[in-house]
């Protein structure tokens, strides 16, 4: 390799110190120093670097103007006058914090349309808001399942599915990455009143697919209800946007579909479209959804804005597939094995050092392109993920793959 050698560890390349308070004696400050100080010494230190510009392909952070190839921000929408405007009136008739929870006092008509719009754009029956996909998938599992059941996760689900799982306290048990054959034996085998089936429909880290037309056949086998995590694939993927359920034909197949307003809609937020009684039973369940102040009106009216904007006009998501394509073909003349599945790329390097080295790299060269390491990702498979937006240019993708032909990996 070329790049520069591993970063020290413990070493923040872009340093942003916290002062210490008045409470650096206490107990739990000890335990903090002695937990930082095992990341540090295995290269798996994070650190805050704040932006000073906009959601956009180029960003602004440190002093540098960088194209930005870290953001989930898939269609540029984060910024899209359309959706500020949208935000900006339901602020001034609605205010900004909502006060309560939507059980007490915290509902609104934005609330309202924007959940009426997504059943529609997702073609279900009932849609419920959350405040994080985070929210959405821990609420809604540990409102389907319980102790007498048992939950199906696959190994490389993200950690909102992971965590929703064992809160439930429903019994886990995690079958090999889409492997539907270990699947099925696992639910053979596994006795529980209820089975349930989670999985991402694009994967957060590989950007690869979940077999959803195999896992359907496999939970129909079963009797099995079946969750897919929508968050990398609404908005990209599908005819209208609403995801891989939709651009298999599966939309009304699969039990419950979780999607999120901070990705591709680039607002803040997710929802659940199921049938209106599983709706109905988790907005009696779901804990985050019960304790939780609800959403602000104005980010409500946002995500409608961009739910018409992703439904009506596919121009934003043709650029992206272009863009997608284009990044692929170059990473494939690098030698990288790389599918134009996704707006999402890894490339592997191994070792966290190698890859926070590689980041720092690429940065020198423009480039915001995040270092991600363990427990994020597997030991041994810490790398470069580069993230695809329909806002970036042509120039913007041919200086990224410029950028990796210069690290020599």
């Amino acid at each position: 390799m070329r790049i520069p050698g591993p970063v020290p560890a413990g070493v923040d390349p872009h340093p942003s110190p916290l002062p210490e308070g008045e409470g650096a004696s206490t107990v739990a400050t000890a335990w903090a120093r002695e937990d930082m100080d095992s990341l540090s010494s295995r290269g798996l230190r994070r650190f805050l670097e704040p932006l000073d510009s906009p959601q956009g392909p180029l960003v602004r952070m440190g002093g540098e103007t960088l194209v930005n190839f870290a953001s989930n921000d898939y269609l540029g929408l984060a910024s899209s006058p359309t959706v500020r405007a949208a935000a900006s009136a339901a602020l001034e008739s609605h205010g900004v914090g909502s006060g309560a929870s939507r059980l007490v006092v915290g509902d609104t008509s934005a609330h309202q349309r924007l959940e009426a719009r997504l059943a529609s754009f997702e073609r279900s029956e009932a849609a419920l808001l959350f405040n994080s996909g985070f929210a959405a998938n821990v609420g809604t599992i540990q409102a389907l399942v319980g102790p007498e059941d048992a939950v199906f996760s696959d190994a490389l689900n993200h950690a909102s599915l992971i965590d929703g799982c064992r809160i439930s306290r429903a019994r886990v048990v995690v079958y090999p990455h889409a492997n539907v054959e270990a699947l099925d034996q696992a639910l053979s085998s596994t006795p529980a009143r209820r089975r349930l089936v989670v999985t991402d429909s694009v994967f957060s880290m590989d950007g690869d697919y979940a077999p959803l037309r195999e896992l359907v056949s496999v939970c129909r086998a079963h009797d099995a209800a079946l969750l897919v995590d929508e968050a990398h694939g609404t908005g990209v993927l599908g005819s209208r946007g609403a995801g891989l359920c939709e651009e298999l034909g599966l939309e009304h197949a699969v039990d419950v579909r979780m999607g999120t307003l901070s990705k591709a809609l680039g607002g803040l937020g997710a929802y659940i479209c199921a049938s209106r009684p599983v709706v109905e039973l988790v907005l009696n369940r779901a804990r985050p959804l019960v304790f939780s102040t609800a959403l602000p009106a104005a980010l409500c009216a946002a995500a409608e804005a961009a739910v018409d904007i992703v439904e009506r006009d596919d121009a934003l998501r043709a650029r992206l597939w272009r863009n997608i394509r284009r990044f692929s073909d170059g990473l494939r003349s690098l030698g990288f094995a790389a599918e134009p599945r996704s707006a999402i790329f890894p490339v592997i390097v191994g070792e966290p050092g190698v890859a926070v080295a590689a980041s720092r790299a690429l940065r020198a060269r423009g480039l915001l392109v995040k270092a991600i390491r363990p427990p994020t990702v597997p030991e041994g498979t810490s790398r470069l993920r580069f993230c695809l937006s329909a806002a970036h240019t042509e120039g913007h993708v041919d200086l990224a793959l410029q950028g990796l032909r210069s690290l020599g990996l």
